[in-house]
């Protein structure tokens, strides 16, 4: 079994997405996990996102990624294990919302396994978000070229890259950071809500509101807090 570092447009696809990027990504569901106080527990729970994809196919490959990161020194095996692991693999490190994460990737035939990890006391330890791998390349692929802002007239403005953010200025004087994904050429998500392309620009021209890119800085997606464990 291959286990590589993460990509960092991979990184985005290793917390919850909304159910359109759910859909266009194949995304499966995601298991979530810790090792206890002790750092030698092993208790998990269970996310169904696509129930219908959850084949025995998959339920067999997921096991077997588990399993054998279970092995003694790997991954999963215990807290100091995953610490060690990690330390070991610099390239794997990204910036998270509150701590420094892992990210890794293992393919099978038909599925990607996705995981985030963070070897911290009192956190979750590890979330493997498991996707369908050919609809998760295929709309990376189509996210490289990044998300076009227009005017009402189709002339474009600026493009910024997939999960990168733009500045909103409303017309009342405040001003507000919003994230943005790419779902395919003509549509968006900026912060919580899915525009087609025109919409969006009509509708800050409507308001006489302005927006411009935010330069590009590290990415960073909110994680849950860990409130008790789950066996």
């Amino acid at each position: 079994m291959e286990i590589r570092a993460l990509t960092q447009p991979e990184q985005k696809y290793t917390y919850a997405q909304s159910m359109q990027l759910e859909g266009q990504t194949g995304c499966i569901g995601h298991l979530r996990g810790d090792f206890a106080p002790s750092g030698y527990g092993f208790y998990t729970s269970w996310t169904d996102t696509r129930e219908q994809w959850k084949t025995d196919e998959f339920k067999a490959g997921l096991d077997g990624v588990i399993n054998a990161m279970r092995e003694d020194k790997g991954l999963l095996h215990n807290r100091y294990d995953m610490g060690a692991y990690v330390k070991k693999s610099p390239e794997s490190a990204f910036k998270g919302n509150y701590c420094t994460e892992y990210g890794f990737r293992v393919d099978m035939e038909k599925h990607a396994f996705l995981l985030r990890c963070n070897p911290t006391k009192g956190d979750y330890n590890f979330y493997c978000y498991c996707y369908v791998k050919e609809w998760l390349d295929k709309h990376m692929a189509k996210a490289e070229q990044g998300i076009r802002f227009i005017d009402p007239h189709y002339k474009e403005k600026f493009r910024i890259p997939d999960g990168g953010k733009i500045i909103i200025a409303y017309d009342w004087g405040e001003k507000a950071e919003k994230t943005c994904r790419f779902i395919d050429e003509y549509h968006t998500e900026v912060g919580s809500s899915l525009y087609h392309i025109c919409e969006f620009a009509e509708r800050m021209e409507r308001n006489g509101h302005t927006y411009e890119p935010k330069p590009e800085e590290p990415q960073a997606a909110k994680a849950p807090k860990k409130k008790e464990y789950e066996r």
